[in-house]
């Protein structure tokens, strides 16, 4: 975040179905001009009194497995404010395409807990536009305060496939190395409604989640599992070990398909806290690997 960057306050955190909307009209605009923003808005956007609604955070819990308590999961506060950063990326000289947009990673640091009740502060931007091998990649920055503190912060990185922005930094250099996968802890069975239970939950639903015909217009078979549904569900397996301050990170690799099956790692690390991955279990590919670290 810079000091040049202008802040926007939003009366309430928009809708994604809204955004989404606005994205598609953004699309048809943009096959008639020529002219397509190089960098990214220097713009802020921020929402006030931010609040978890009972009966939602209970579906959540119940969905991704975690404890029927008042302790928002770090999950949860990223649906609580993921439309604040599509709202940026909804803009008009936002320089990458909304729709379309693959969710390569996430970078999210708890620093105590929240809970049910408590006035939330959002505020999210863009930041560190950047060349990709297969596109242009970009991180949204998005920072929940309570009473002044900030105690959630996540990035969110993602990637234009095959889109190519001049005012991009230079892409990252070579493949780093892979980490060993964890033991075995189970697998996951997901259901061909997945996308359509967490899109309840969530409100993001993004076609590519919920319906086969929405999937196929972005190239895929059939559709696919929300990135953020794989890495919650993972995080709550982590369970009461992860404790009240910790950072959990994730990288995505191969879309799950719905139905699907994902075999579940689970492992210790000797530092502290835990790596995991799911994987196809046939393939050996990958669909994501992360891991949960205290603060």
């Amino acid at each position: 975040m810079t000091a040049e960057m202008r802040e926007v306050r939003l009366a309430e955190v928009p809708t994604l179905g809204s955004l989404y909307a606005q994205a598609l009209g953004r699309m048809a605009q943009t096959v008639m001009t020529t002219r397509q923003p190089t960098t990214l808005p220097a713009v802020r956007y921020a929402v006030d009194d931010v609040a978890a609604d009972r009966d939602q955070l209970a579906e959540y819990q119940h969905l991704l497995g975690e404890p029927g308590t008042d302790v928002l999961p770090a999950g949860y506060v990223h649906v609580l404010a993921f439309p604040v950063a599509v709202a940026v990326m909804a803009r008009a000289d936002f320089p990458l395409p909304l729709l379309g947009m693959v969710h390569l990673a996430n970078d999210v640091e708890q620093r105590a807990p929240l809970r049910l009740g408590d006035r939330l502060a959002v505020r999210a931007w863009a930041e560190d536009l950047r060349l990709h091998r297969a596109g242009t990649q970009v991180d949204l920055v998005t920072e929940v305060d309570r009473d002044g503190e900030t105690v959630w912060r996540g990035v969110s990185t993602y990637l234009a496939k095959g889109r190519t922005v001049a005012g991009a930094a230079a892409a990252e250099p070579g493949e780093r190395d892979v980490p060993a996968l964890p033991p075995v802890a189970g697998q996951w069975r997901l259901r061909p409604d997945v996308g359509r239970r967490y899109a309840a939950v969530s409100g993001d639903r993004n076609p590519i989640h919920t319906s086969a015909l929405g999937a196929k217009l972005f190239g895929f078979p059939r559709a696919i599992a929300h990135g953020m549904y794989t890495a919650a569900r993972a995080l709550a397996t982590v369970g009461v070990a992860r404790g009240d301050a910790f950072r959990w990170t994730v990288e995505f690799g191969k879309p799950v398909l719905l139905p699907g099956t994902v075999t579940f790692g689970l492992g210790a690390r000797a530092t502290g806290g835990h790596d995991y991955a799911g994987w196809d279990a046939r393939s050996g590919k990958r669909y994501l690997t992360g891991a949960v670290t205290p603060l």
